[in-house]
């Protein structure tokens, strides 16, 4: 069960090459959902402001979305949004950012995510943060970038999606090696230390060389 974590355990970080200063969250911003994943995503984006980070998302206002973004404005943090010319629209887009960067399109949007991270997180959510966090992924597997990749697997939302990809490590379909791409935990701090300590895999061409 997810467990708000004491802001006297939060402390602000000094920086250092290991320190993966903004972070990309992908977030879903569907309404209705259980409030115990709104806290989750509050707690997050709070945690990225007093530590010191730059938290950048799809700018939107609704959903997880909405209260990653309000968790780093209320602790005074930088929140950068980037979004897509047909998504920016008065109900769906947040108008307090710090700043927001608008793209002609989803394509655009995924690629700028990426391109201003030192680190990328998937809250949970749907089609969109799907796509979002499997490109940060294939990016990594074929060399295009060597940046943390995490998912915050908020009561165990994530589990059934960690298992299909062990599973399909099992048949072969994803190499060994591809297991040192992701990393996950259901709190914030955990997964945030841990995309700081993050080495990328030192062998990750091998898979390109097979020849069968």
């Amino acid at each position: 069960m997810f467990e708000q974590i004491s802001d006297s355990l939060i402390q602000p970080l000094k920086g250092g090459s290991r320190f993966c200063r903004t972070v990309t969250v992908y977030a879903g911003s569907a309404v209705g959902l259980d409030p115990i994943f709104a806290k989750a995503a509050y707690q997050l984006g709070k945690i990225i402001a007093i530590q010191g980070r730059t938290l950048v998302y799809g700018g939107g206002r609704t959903g997880l979305m909405g209260a990653l973004a309000e968790g780093a404005l209320a602790y005074g943090g930088e929140v950068i949004g980037v979004i897509n010319e047909d998504l920016n629209r008065p109900n769906l887009s947040h108008t307090g950012l710090t700043r927001m960067e608008i793209v002609p399109n989803i394509q655009i949007r995924k690629f700028r995510l990426i391109e201003l991270a030192d680190a990328t997180i998937a809250l949970p959510g749907g089609f969109g943060t799907l796509d979002e966090i499997f490109e940060t992924l294939t990016g990594a597997q074929i060399g295009l970038h060597k940046k943390p990749v995490g998912f915050l697997n908020t009561v165990g939302y994530y589990d059934l999606l960690l298992k299909t990809l062990s599973f399909a490590m099992a048949e072969n379909f994803i190499y060994p090696v591809h297991k040192q791409l992701y990393l996950s935990a259901e709190d914030p701090l955990e997964l945030l230390a841990a995309l700081d300590d993050y080495t990328p895999p030192t062998e990750l061409d091998s898979w390109l060389e097979r020849n069968e």
